[in-house]
């Protein structure tokens, strides 16, 4: 089933599914009580100990060498992860929550530009109209709470679009060694240090209270992980500025959350916003789907029998190299003459 899907789809599936474990993120930074720096160290702290157990479990020795090929990405992708981090817990406690998603709905533009100016990637007109109805809906979602708050927690804000657009660009930018380009994921823990110094240095190493502890823990352990690791995995089927595309549905999702566990009801507005959220992602796959099933029936090959047949033949070479290396060392073991006292020696 997953092997007949488009990759783009692969793509939008797997990050949409990371989007939904991220959307009660907003709901629990509102939640939670203890000042920024504490909550920033748990986060941080938390959501390391996780990636980094999954990234050794999935590389173990080689997980060296697998952060080395993810190239600039192990250097932007950390500071720009940590950057958004700190900018959305800032500015969700400084200002509303409209202005918030208003700035944050803003990321697919930025991506596309960036992507465009720097990595030379070039999106289709069909995407850049889908990214504008978008960020419109999600716009008109977070309408009715902009302009409150404070002008600082406005301008901290700014940052989030600028941080997600420069993260999820330079991870889909990386070739690395196969067709799915460079693994990300590996380097989000270099992220969560990034995130804590400045929390240690603010004082943030405190034991919060029994609630939000667990509110913490909820987060850090269950939902952060999966969802950063989806989002970064995303960026490896699909470019920055269609993972940031995807992360709109945050938007729709969180005020459904709200409505459902606040029992706030939404504006008007939210509803029609959602609608174009989702008629223009909806639309846009079918006719992506229909494109294809056209394609292939006119008699052009089908670019997902040529996808699997590429990743089967890594795999295939793989396979080849390491039982290569494995019967390389057993040799090796056996031509190695014991040392030191034979038995019954003088």
């Amino acid at each position: 089933m997953w092997r007949s899907l488009p990759w783009r789809l692969r793509g939008y599936l797997i990050t949409g599914a990371g989007v939904l474990l991220l959307s009660p993120d907003a709901l629990f930074v509102k939640a939670t009580d203890v000042n920024v720096e504490t909550f920033m160290f748990w986060r941080a702290l938390l959501l390391g100990l996780i990636l980094s157990l999954v990234a050794y479990l999935r590389y173990g020795r080689r997980l060296p060498s697998v952060v080395r090929g993810c190239g600039q990405a192990a250097l932007w992708c950390p500071l720009a992860f940590a950057t958004s981090a700190w900018a959305f817990v800032v500015a969700a406690r400084l200002t509303a929550a409209g202005n918030v998603l208003v700035m944050q709905n803003l990321a697919p533009l930025v991506a596309g530009l960036i992507g465009m100016i720097f990595f030379s990637q070039r999106l289709r007109v069909q995407t850049w109209v889908v990214i504008c109805l978008c960020v419109g809906g999600a716009s008109l979602m977070a309408a009715g709470e902009v302009g409150k708050g404070s002008v600082l927690g406005l301008v901290v804000a700014l940052a989030i679009p600028l941080a997600i657009a420069v993260n999820t660009t330079v991870a889909s930018a990386q070739q690395g060694q196969s067709r799915r380009g460079a693994d990300t994921t590996v380097i989000l823990p270099l992220g969560c240090i990034v995130m804590i110094v400045p929390a240690i240095l603010m004082g943030g190493m405190q034991l919060p209270p029994t609630d939000d502890l667990l509110r913490l823990l909820l987060m850090g352990v269950v939902f952060l992980p999966g969802a950063y690791f989806l989002i970064q995995t995303g960026a490896r089927y699909i470019p920055g500025a269609e993972v940031s595309l995807v992360m709109l549905l945050e938007t729709l999702v969180g005020t459904l959350l709200v409505w459902w566990w606040v029992g706030e009801v939404p504006a008007t507005l939210a509803f029609v916003g959602g609608g174009i959220i989702l008629a223009a992602m909806l639309g846009s796959t079918a006719r992506d789907l229909h494109r294809q099933r056209r394609k292939v029936a006119a008699g052009a090959p089908d670019p997902r029998a040529a996808i699997d047949k590429t990743l089967e033949e890594e795999q295939i070479r793989a396979d080849k190299w390491a039982r290569r290396t494995r019967n390389r060392d057993i040799t090796r073991v056996r031509f190695i003459r014991p040392t030191g006292n034979r038995p019954g020696g003088a």
